[in-house]
């Protein structure tokens, strides 16, 4: 033997290497252009900054803004 095998499971263990770094390093960084979830509130929201926040994004109308407002502050 040549010793030629060794640098072939060499070179194919580099390969390896590479292909897993490279879909850690796609995978990162689509979480990391993901960003949060706009949708969830963070923990500092009150109720009344969520309920705001849903009356801006139109995910409830003037009444049933008004009617849990009067809720809140009661």
């Amino acid at each position: 033997m040549d010793g030629s095998t060794s640098g072939m499971f060499f070179g194919g263990g580099v390969m390896w290497i590479f292909w897993i770094l490279l879909i850690i390093l796609v995978v990162v960084g689509v979480k990391g252009l993901g960003g949060g979830d706009s949708n969830r509130p963070s923990n500092n929201d009150s109720p009344m900054d969520i309920l705001k926040k849903r009356y801006a994004k139109g995910e409830i109308g003037e009444e049933e803004f008004e009617r849990r407002r009067k809720e809140l502050e009661s």
